[in-house]
């Protein structure tokens, strides 16, 4: 691995991006499914948008004009791998929505060997890699009719994460991240404590499940994945985005303007938990988000805290939350940050022990090939036990690796 003469911590990166190979469902599901469970076909683009946070592609018919892209297609969706999916080693003006095909992407993308290789140049030790296909919370699985199927289509993920993605070529160097079946939390407990078993802690859920007409987190119908998660040590992984729905302010807002505010999700979601009571009611569960940033969260906290003093009694959480928000941040809050020069200058209004680092490859705002130019230049006025707490060690603690910063579960 290059280290050449730098002392900045070698990286734990808690959220890049794995592409899935096309061969992930086909190869794991049985026999009657494979005609209508994920599948790769290659065909011409119609027609695709990005606007207000909505991303609408339509295939074109063989022989139709256009630029030709592999698609996923299951069920009714259609669903093509984009230039923004793995945008890695292009200039950042040469990086557009267009439709491309696996030749066309850079290898670290799906393949592990590639990737490690990839991590290297960018002085990465670990990764955890959210999802493409299933999208950052097993959306997909969740949106389609047949749920014997989805939920299949959710355990072959997760084996194929375990058993491939971060299985022995990997080294312990990719960190697993699961998937549930949100349609139904009973079947989300038994998930989680299936992989837990085989050393995950980590799965991925929803900044805001109303958003994909799920129940909220102020209800209880979420309590029996809780427990389980609560149980079992296992992080709870929200990204950006997760919700299907983009923060946007119009239906005509350019994809710009959603970027600049993706933020957004994070921070109402983190209210929503803060005001749940389940972190007094499962004192051992822990929540990260993911690409959220960090700068944003002082002032949350201290409005949250201003609430809760003063209006909780018309406010309706007196009888659930009996600890200052900001406490209860403390313990089982993480945020997860690849760019944010502000909220490093803030880091004792955050909490040293709740930030982690990120690198987003293969996504067009990776910092990749230079996440460690980009840390030292941000994190220069720090002491270097604070940058190793940032870096690496939060992580270590969190996901429960070794510590040599390495994935121990199944060899």
């Amino acid at each position: 691995m290059d280290t050449h003469a730098s002392t900045f911590p070698l990286i734990i990166s808690v959220d890049d991006h794995t592409v899935e190979p096309p061969t992930v469902w086909q190869d794991r599901l049985p026999g009657k499914y494979r005609g209508t469970g994920p599948r790769i076909v290659r065909a011409p683009v119609k027609e695709m948008t990005f606007l207000g946070g909505r991303f609408k592609p339509v295939m074109g018919a063989p022989g139709d004009d256009g630029p030709v892209g592999d698609w996923w297609v299951y069920e009714d969706l259609r669903r093509p791998l984009t230039r923004l999916d793995t945008a890695v080693g292009y200039d950042r003006d040469e990086i557009r929505l267009e439709v491309i095909t696996y030749e066309q992407m850079r290898p670290g993308s799906y393949d592990v060997p590639a990737r490690l290789a990839d991590m290297d140049v960018n002085h990465v030790q670990s990764a955890l890699c959210f999802p493409t296909f299933p999208r950052f919370c097993g959306q997909t699985f969740t949106e389609a009719k047949d749920h014997e199927l989805g939920l299949l289509c959710v355990r072959a993920y997760n084996d194929w994460m375990v058993e491939e993605w971060c299985g022995p070529e990997a080294h312990g160097r990719l960190i697993p991240l699961t998937l549930i079946p949100l349609w139904d939390p009973e079947l989300a407990a038994e998930e989680v404590r299936r992989n837990a078993a085989r050393g995950v802690r980590a799965v991925a859920f929803s900044e805001i499940p109303p958003y994909l007409g799920l129940p909220s987190v102020h209800t209880d119908d979420w309590n029996p994945f809780l427990a389980a998660c609560d149980e079992t040590g296992t992080v709870v992984a929200m990204h950006i985005g997760s919700s299907s729905r983009m923060p946007s302010t119009s239906a005509d807002a350019p994809p710009a303007v959603g970027s600049t505010i993706t933020f957004a999700n994070c921070c109402f979601s983190m209210v929503d938990w803060l005001m749940s009571g389940k972190f007094e009611q499962f004192p051992n569960l822990r929540v990260m988000y993911a690409e959220g940033q960090i700068g944003w969260i002082p002032y949350i906290l201290e409005r949250a805290d201003v609430v809760w003093e003063e209006n909780r009694g018309w406010g309706g959480v007196a009888d659930k939350v009996h600890r200052p928000p900001s406490e209860l941040f403390a313990e089982h809050v993480y945020g997860c940050f690849f760019d944010d020069a502000f909220g490093l200058r803030n880091l004792d209004a955050i909490g040293l022990g709740n930030v982690l680092y990120e690198t987003d490859y293969p996504h067009s705002d990776s910092t990749w090939p230079k996440s460690r130019e980009v840390g030292e230049a941000q994190m220069g006025h720090l002491e270097p036990e604070v940058v190793e707490r940032i870096v690496r060690r939060n992580a270590i603690e969190l996901l429960g690796l070794t510590d040599d910063g390495l994935w121990d579960g199944p060899r």
